[in-house]
């Protein structure tokens, strides 16, 4: 194994496998970046392709042709931030302001389904949702963004 990659320095390396491009991010970065973006572009495919049957799932009961609409809406958008992931993979500490992005995203999204969800109008499975699609992103997120400003001594 790379000395670098094992400690996390930020030695050149080639980033894994389709991704290859020399960079200085850690590899677990591009990794992550890599995972995160063949994510959300499968799941934003599978909710544009069936978003009656994703609805359902999520015990939504709105099939109307808006709320169908806008949920295939959603899943272009997560798609969209899924090729932004695999752009920054080839370079996280050189594209940081792509993770910069998702993250944010993955912060108020979900804190903008707080309201509904205390109004009773969105079902608690919808949660389960929120912890693949978001929750589970913020700490790789944020530690990118950490090193990204470390790199930049500081600077945006």
């Amino acid at each position: 194994m790379n000395s670098a990659i094992a400690t996390g320095s930020s030695a050149p390396h080639t980033a894994p496998g389709w991704i290859a491009r020399e960079q200085t991010s850690p590899a677990w970065m591009a990794r992550v970046l890599a995972i995160a973006g063949v994510y959300n572009i499968l799941w934003g495919a599978i909710v544009i392709l069936l978003p009656q049957q994703t609805l359902a799932l999520l015990d939504l009961p709105d099939q109307s042709p808006v709320t169908l609409n806008f949920w295939a809406c959603i899943g272009m958008i997560v798609g969209v931030y899924g090729v932004g992931y695999l752009a920054a993979a080839r370079d996280p500490l050189r594209h940081w302001p792509i993770v910069l992005v998702g993250f944010l995203g993955k912060i108020f999204g979900p804190i903008g389904l707080i309201k509904p969800w205390n109004d009773g109008t969105l079902p608690s499975e919808f949660w389960l949702t929120i912890i693949f699609n978001d929750l589970i992103w913020w700490v790789p997120f944020a530690l990118i963004l950490l090193a990204a400003l470390r790199t930049r001594g500081g600077r945006a």
